[in-house]
């Protein structure tokens, strides 16, 4: 048997963004709390996730939305990693305030936003260990928080993901 690296490309970043799931799943985390969600997108819900970037870009005038939802039309896969907002009792105040029973609702804790950028960079970590193309967007995950796709987070980042000649992420317009 043959097989041509173009026709089971797509497969193969597939089965390498399960992998950088498992890595963000085993990140060290505060206290131990696993609190993150990961999911993948692929196929047509790209671009579901693309349109709503677009959308939301047009709706809210900026254009880096708008040319990282052309981005995504790129990706062959999406990962997206988010965090589930719980007070770790560390009383660190690195949210800002000097207790956890001081904070505010809605300010989220320091350790949950720390956790999820561990969990990124081992994800991350992984796709580079493979040789994938990646970059970190914060609109990504913008979009997917709208589309309600990690149910419970507060915050989510995405990562779009290729293996192409060039890295379709970078060098942008």
């Amino acid at each position: 048997m043959i097989y041509d690296e173009r026709e089971t490309r797509r497969q193969h970043v597939i089965e390498a963004a399960k992998q950088m799931m498992t890595a963000a799943r085993t990140a060290p985390k505060a206290k131990g709390c696993d609190i993150i969600e990961v999911k993948l997108v692929t196929e047509e819900d790209i671009t579901v996730l693309a349109d709503i970037l677009k959308s939301i870009g047009e709706e809210r005038n900026r254009p880096g939305m708008i040319r990282d939802a052309g981005n995504l039309l790129s990706a062959d896969a999406v990962l997206l990693i988010g965090s589930h907002e719980a007070a770790m009792g560390l009383n660190c105040a690195y949210c800002g305030t000097p207790t956890c029973d001081s904070r505010p609702a809605g300010v989220p804790c320091a350790m949950n936003t720390i956790d999820v950028g561990i969990a990124i960079g081992s994800a991350c970590a992984t796709a580079a260990d493979l040789r994938l193309d990646t970059r970190v967007m914060y609109s990504v995950g913008y979009a997917a928080l709208h589309a309600g796709w990690l149910p419970g987070c507060n915050y989510v980042i995405g990562i779009p993901i290729s293996a192409s000649s060039k890295n379709p992420f970078f060098d942008r317009k």
